[in-house]
Order: C-alpha cells, then structure tokens, then sequence
C-alpha cells in the first residue's frame, strides 16, 4: 500500500468517526466541534485528490467561518444538554426501509456508472479564476439566497429560543 492510500482511508476514517461522534454527542458545542473536525479531514482529502484550492476554501469558509457562525449561535442560544427520547414509531417505520432502499440506489448507481474514467490532476477546470467567475456570475443568485436563507435561520432560531418570560419583562419596563 502507499503512502497515499493510506492517507487516504486515515482521513476517510477520521470523517467517519467525526460523523459518528456528531451525532453521538448530547451537548451542541461538542457536536460542533466534532463537526470541524471532519471538516479538517474532509480538507485534507480533497489535498490527496490535488484539489488545493477547494481543499484551502473547505478550511477557510467552513471549518472556519461558518463553524464559528454556528459556535456563536450555540453559545448565543445558551444550549445545554440535550434531551433524549425514545423515538418516533414512523420514523422507525419509514426511515429504515427508506434508508435501506437509498444506500441501494446509490450503490447501484455507483457500480452501474463508475467505469466513467478518470482525468489527469490539472485537466479539469478548477482554478481560482474559473471558480471565481462561476460562483460571481453565471451562480450569483443562488449563492446571495444561500447566504440570505442562513441568515433567516439563524434569526429564526434566536426567536425560537427566546424564553417567553424574558419577552414579558421587557414588554412590563
């Protein structure tokens, strides 16, 4: 084996148990940060397959901007240990057989159209200038309205966790 596939599987398993732990995790910081980690090794993986530039912008804008956009919303939240509870009966029910049947379809999917080929590093399209002139004009609108449906999220989530009887005592001053 070399050198890289080892790389390879090692950030492939660090994605996978950072993953896991995500959503092991009862308290919302630490699933936040298992998060980051996965978006480290996620980053380090695109470095393998010579993707550098996407490898440099996965650290930059989401292990760094958009993880401490949601750490500061936790924080601002004051979420604490979360509550857990038995489940749904329906989403036992369909969620199971519904993800069974995916994985399936993903998987024939994978094997019916892998035989695709592959290209050398550095013939596809991808350098920063490309990019760049494909998220700021032919993909403007939909990158403005990503960042606007964040935003409104995040407001809404501050509503939402607004305690009543703090609303109360400001409306009585």
């Amino acid at each position: 084996m070399s050198l890289h596939l080892i790389l390879f599987l090692t950030f492939g398993a660090v994605c996978v148990a950072g993953a896991v732990n995500l959503l092991a995790q009862r308290h919302p910081i630490n699933s936040a940060l298992s998060l980051i980690a996965v978006m480290g090794a996620l980053a380090g993986e695109y470095l393998l397959l010579g993707a550098e530039f996407v490898a440099a912008i996965q650290l930059i804008v989401y292990a760094g901007a958009i993880m401490v956009l949601f750490v500061f919303t936790i924080m601002l939240l004051n979420a604490g240990e979360e509550e857990r509870t038995k489940g749904s009966r329906v989403a036992i029910l369909l969620g199971v057989p519904g993800m069974l049947i995916g994985g399936t379809l993903v998987a024939w999917v994978l094997l019916r159209h892998s035989g695709t080929g592959s290209a050398p590093v550095g013939a596809l399209l991808g350098d920063p200038k490309t990019i760049g002139q494909l998220l700021f004009h032919e993909f403007l609108l939909p990158f403005e309205v990503t960042s606007i449906l964040i935003l409104i999220a995040i407001m809404g989530a501050v509503v939402l966790a607004t305690k009543p009887e703090a609303t109360e005592n400001r409306k009585a001053r």
